[in-house]
């Protein structure tokens, strides 16, 4: 006899997004997020379209500047003279003032309370006494709640959006790099929208680490709860790379909470074409029931530290997803450290390497070379996929060392703090290299920089026999 389950959608208010209700009691909603020049018009249009006849249901664009937030209008202009309705989202980074353009013309603006008021992270500790502390979070308050009244005006909802990577000094040297911190960026601006009577609010807390992103939103979720506060959830781990295993990984962090009722809207984010994010989020949302279904009957058998699944499906991409979301709660909480999958229709090596990739992306037990890298967008200051195959092509034999390949500045040297090194785009054509959160190499032409890191993880003593010519 089945165990019974104990999946419960968490109760949320709703945000209303253009024509798109979010949370409540309507669906999990399925986003992606363009990877063109947000300047182009035209390519953005195409892109979105794309994702959206996969089944995107809000399509968000990067803003790094005023001209994007105002050449949003022609976009948004040219999706509706195409008869799509699909709301759109303004991503704003470091200039909050244009935030302040992108809600004239957006269905939604997300924001990204890191670097939205407080200067860019650069690792520094800095000392506050309470007093100007206080005085800290009263510059957020003179910043945005005219922004607040914009989007009350245009009816623009918002995300507050904290990402670990981007989390500000101010919040680093008070909190730490802890769950408490990230909650707490996120909780100082919720409590403005309170005030102020603003509904239309989404909340993500993502981070490239899935046990430190489902930490959070869980300790976000209780948070909110004490401070009477529901608003709905976005769910996502960020720079979860590409392929099966970014897809293993996104599976793993975004299922977690999906099985715990957790989670109004999700994006899985891979370094690949954005249309290729959403029928893996489709399959995700399609399963919460069954593999909340699954970890609980799992869990009730947990014999010698070992998690085991047992699984019918004969097609192994949901066969991946759904083994990894049914066992990512189980392995993030340490409730066990070893995994077995037993599937009639594959055999056992194959099944083996899925346990440990998933092992991999829960933090137990690393077996193969783990890639950090963001999935791009227009922000992007180089060909993305092209480097991460060649950086694959001459690493991928280094068992357990973490490398970051970030498209640009924005998150770039904060989730790389959990790799051993980092490729970042610093300006067009140019490459800044890190060593931890050390950056050790700044500004090389784009066609040197492979070969450069290559040296630099040569001169830090490690095993490199298998290392191959970048060019290959």
């Amino acid at each position: 006899m089945k165990k019974a389950s104990s999946y419960r959608r968490r109760p949320s208010s709703v945000a209303m997004v253009g024509n798109v209700a979010i949370g409540g009691d309507n669906p999990v909603r399925i986003q992606s997020m363009t990877t063109t020049n947000t300047m182009d018009t035209e390519a953005c249009v195409e892109q979105a379209i794309r994702i959206i006849e996969a089944g995107g249901e809000l399509v968000r664009l990067t803003t790094q500047g005023t001209r994007e937030a105002q050449n949003m209008k022609n976009i948004s202009d040219g999706l509706r003279a195409r008869g799509y309705t699909t709301p759109l989202v303004a991503d704003v980074h470091f200039n909050a003032k244009v935030a302040d353009v992108a809600a004239l013309y957006c269905e939604k603006v997300r924001v990204n309370p890191g670097n939205y008021v407080d200067p860019g992270r650069t690792f520094k500790h800095l000392e506050y006494t309470d007093e100007e502390y206080a005085e800290e979070l009263k510059k957020i308050e003179r910043q945005f709640v005219p922004f607040l009244n914009i989007c009350k005006e245009h009816h623009t909802a918002i995300r507050i959006g904290v990402n670990h990577g981007s989390l500000s000094d101010r919040i680093m040297s008070r909190y730490g790099d802890t769950p408490a911190g990230i909650v707490e960026s996120c909780m100082e601006f919720l409590r403005i929208c309170r005030r102020e009577g603003f509904a239309d609010v989404v909340i993500s807390i993502k981070a490239s680490n899935t046990v430190v992103m489902v930490q959070s939103v869980r300790l976000l979720v209780q948070t909110m709860d004490k401070e009477d506060m529901h608003y709905p959830l976005h769910l996502g781990v960020t720079e979860a790379g590409e392929g099966e295993d970014g897809r293993i990984k996104s599976a793993v962090g975004i299922g977690a909470l999906l099985t715990e009722g957790i989670g109004d809207t999700i994006r899985v984010s891979l370094s690949e074409e954005p249309e290729c994010e959403i029928p893996v989020a489709r399959q995700l949302t399609a399963m919460i029931e069954e593999c909340a279904q699954l970890r609980t009957e799992a869990e009730g058998t947990i014999a010698d530290d070992t998690l085991h699944l047992h699984l019918d499906d004969t097609d192994w991409p949901t066969l991946q997803l759904k083994a990894a979301m049914a066992a990512g709660a189980t392995l993030i909480d340490r409730k066990a450290h070893q995994l077995v999958i037993e599937a009639p229709a594959f055999d056992e090596g194959r099944l083996c390497e899925l346990a440990d990739a998933i092992l991999q992306a829960a933090r137990i037990k690393f077996t193969k070379t783990e890639y950090i890298s963001c999935p791009g967008c227009g922000r992007t200051l180089y060909n993305l996929q092209q480097t991460i195959a060649r950086i694959k092509a001459a690493t991928s034999h280094l068992v357990g060392l973490k490398i970051g390949i970030m498209g640009c500045i924005v998150n770039g040297p904060g989730e790389m703090a959990d790799a051993d090194y980092g490729y970042v785009g610093a300006a067009r054509g140019k490459i800044s290299l890190y060593r931890g959160k050390e950056c050790v190499m700044k500004n090389i032409p784009e066609e040197e920089a492979v070969d450069r890191l290559l040296e630099i993880i040569k001169a830090n003593n490690l095993s490199t026999r298998q290392l191959v010519n970048s060019s290959t």
